[in-house]
């Protein structure tokens, strides 16, 4: 038996999905003609096997979660309370689900694929990865994607691929990228399924929340937060409140797990240091004009993952937030940290500047972020509280204000929003640029190869 949210949000998006088909078709014969030059988009038709049918199996897979929860809302979860309007208990790895309904609103939609420049496959790739990391198929791993390479290359209107050889076709993969790259060689076989390193895959372009280095196809894009405002007002009510919020801690670490190695680690170092600027604080008091150097929040066994509360206000009450790399380079909490003012501190290029190039430009990281390199913190003795307390207030708020204007660019505001919201570009709207960039760009080397 389905579960009762997932019965909900499966009647609601199939009439979203009908609702919004209508009006998209009727829209070619209007005045978004022209503003739509380039920029169409057509949407696979796949059997509900390959995204709505996955979501009934939200309870199956006890090691990894039971998601149930967070399906509802179209991917954007629960309400943190009866009475919010725009925070929720948001899971990262319902991006696929989030995108795909925002992909509905999306306003240079096409029932003509001929006429399209790019071509959306609403494939649940996260979600149905979860069969090979963590359910029955684990052997089968290499087999992660063949299903659907076979429908859309032979079973549903070939010409649509063989047009451009999948170079205009594009998915979201709700998982970091090393998820879906194991080796096909591999035997016996290791965590991840062989999804990108499927030569039948090589055209498409993969939105991930972490990509690798060296594949073109693969773009990270930010992971979703808890906030999704429905309107213009809501955000300026949220941007006044980070504005206005008295920053009492100097630093601030929200996360578990690798600070308690033996191993020196840059999370360890930050533990160590946070725990001796507390001592030395309750002895010779906080320097900085800060009531607190360093406020830990303790995340071990996911306890923050849905619990926006847990760390948003400690957020809202600190000048930096530390986000170290941890099983993998990115850090959801990197996008918490901008929706609440706190300037991010990286250690390493890959936790942020080397993926987020759409949304977070390189040449831009020294207007809203600050570096200290891993090594130089493990290994070279260099103090991160020496370091911040080093910055000028004044630059510490200049830096806040940059954060302030990027911020609509990193969250996903909610489907159905007000068309005042629509006018600030967030997220996906970003994302479909990009995208919709790219295509065109290797369209045009492959036709001048």
């Amino acid at each position: 038996m389905l579960p009762p949210p997932f019965v909900k949000f499966t009647t609601i998006f199939f009439a979203t999905t009908f609702f919004f088909s209508l009006i998209h078709i009727t829209s070619q014969q209007s005045d978004l003609e022209s503003d739509c030059t380039g920029k169409w988009i057509h949407i696979r038709q796949l059997p509900s096997r390959f995204n709505l049918d996955l979501l009934s199996n939200c309870s199956t897979y006890e090691i990894f979660d039971n998601f149930c929860p967070y399906i509802t809302n179209h991917g954007l979860g629960q309400k943190t309370h009866n009475r919010s309007r725009s925070w929720y208990r948001t899971d990262p790895h319902m991006l696929e689900l989030l995108f795909h309904r925002r992909m509905l609103e999306y306003p240079c939609l096409t029932p003509d694929p001929e006429s399209a420049t790019a071509i959306y496959l609403p494939y649940y790739a996260g979600i149905d990865s979860l069969r090979y990391l963590y359910g029955p198929e684990v052997n089968s791993s290499f087999e992660h994607g063949l299903d659907l390479f076979h429908f859309v290359r032979h079973s549903d209107s070939p010409s649509i691929w063989e047009r451009n050889s999948g170079h205009d076709h594009f998915l979201v993969m709700a998982r970091p990228a090393w998820d879906f790259s194991q080796p096909l060689a591999n035997d016996p076989t290791v965590w991840g399924t062989s999804f990108l390193e499927l030569p039948e895959f090589y055209n498409v372009t993969a939105l991930t929340l972490e990509s690798r280095a060296y594949p073109w196809q693969e773009q990270a894009i930010p992971y979703p937060t808890s906030f999704h405002p429905p309107n213009l007002a809501l955000l300026e009510s949220w941007v006044k409140r980070v504005r206005r919020s008295r920053r009492t801690s100097l630093t601030m670490f929200a996360g578990g797990g690798g600070g308690v190695s033996g191993s020196p680690n840059v999370r360890r170092s930050i533990r160590i240091e946070c725990e001796n600027s507390t001592a030395q604080g309750e002895e010779n008091g906080v320097g900085g004009g800060y009531g607190k150097l360093c406020d830990f929040v303790d995340c071990s066994n996911g306890i923050c993952e849905h619990d926006p509360i847990r760390f948003m206000k400690p957020m809202l009450q600190a000048s930096f937030c530390l986000q170290p790399p941890g099983d993998t380079p990115t850090r959801r909490s990197t996008f918490d940290a901008i929706l609440a003012g706190c300037i991010p501190v990286f250690f390493e290029d890959l936790s942020a500047k080397s993926q987020y190039g759409w949304h977070l430009p390189e040449e831009r990281y020294e207007e809203f972020s600050v570096f200290i390199p891993k090594e130089d913190v493990v290994f070279k003795g260099v103090k991160i509280l020496d370091v911040l307390l080093g910055i000028p207030r004044a630059e510490v708020r200049r830096i806040r204000e940059k954060l302030l204007e990027i911020m609509p660019g990193i969250m996903y505001r909610k489907h159905g929003s007000s068309l005042g919201l629509m006018t600030k570009k967030d997220a996906f709207d970003i994302a479909v640029e990009g995208t919709l960039q790219r295509i065109k760009s290797r369209l045009a080397e492959v036709a001048a190869q």
